[in-house]
């Protein structure tokens, strides 16, 4: 089984409890105004690999590291048949070393358990709904007002439901560097990314490209 894949990093602080390794999918139809992701909508681009090839790079993270994984992208949801046998083998892997799975999605939880019923059985938790700008939010690990945190699990309702409704004073934001891109891992809010861009040209670093525009 293939996955279009976007890119995987370790550890991600800022998409859930914990140390975590994130995986992000590429292709996305929603296409939501203002999404800090575009990069990863184009359902021909990213890298096709074997699920196999994604667990076993899971594999060579030390696993008592880790608090879970969370995955991303693009939109889950529309590579189903890869997406239950990714969240299949990450279950194993979570039995042996007591992770959890979180798994972004812009469809709503209905929707996701119709296009997904295998994936939505075995993951711990799911933070739903499209992004819509104009309703910005405080809460943690989502971008906007509408968008739910849903434990699913017995372990998820244990490690999620104090984050349900919780707050954050600013924004979770890492910065990666990959070569000649940087990378930003986490939920900006409004005006965020522009920020984010003055701030490194005041350092002396000028971006060629901005994603998020398209």
């Amino acid at each position: 089984m293939n996955l279009r894949l976007a890119r995987l990093h370790y550890p991600v602080t800022a998409l859930g409890p914990g140390r975590r390794i994130g995986i992000w999918v590429h292709g996305c139809t929603i296409g939501c105004a203002g999404c800090a992701s575009r990069d990863t909508w184009a359902a021909t681009e990213g890298t096709v690999v074997a699920v196999d090839e994604v667990l076993g790079w899971c594999d060579t993270v030390d696993p008592a590291a880790v608090h879970g994984v969370t995955i991303s992208g693009g939109e889950p949801s529309e590579q189903p048949a890869a997406l239950t046998a990714l969240v299949d083998g990450l279950a194993d892997r979570r039995r042996r070393h007591g992770w959890d799975l979180l798994c972004y999605t812009g469809v709503e939880e209905d929707q996701f358990a119709r296009r997904c019923p295998g994936a939505y059985a075995a993951l711990d938790a799911l933070i739903t709904g499209p992004y819509r700008a104009a309703a910005p939010t405080r809460l943690i690990w989502r971008g906007s007002a509408n968008q739910r945190l849903i434990p699913l699990s017995p372990a998820g309702s244990a490690r999620y439901a104090r984050w349900v409704d919780a707050e954050e004073d600013r924004p979770l934001l890492q910065v990666q560097v990959d070569g000649d891109s940087i990378r930003m891992i986490g939920i900006p809010r409004r005006g965020d990314l522009g920020r984010l861009q003055r701030l490194l040209g005041d350092h002396g670093v000028h971006l060629g490209e901005v994603s998020w525009r398209g």
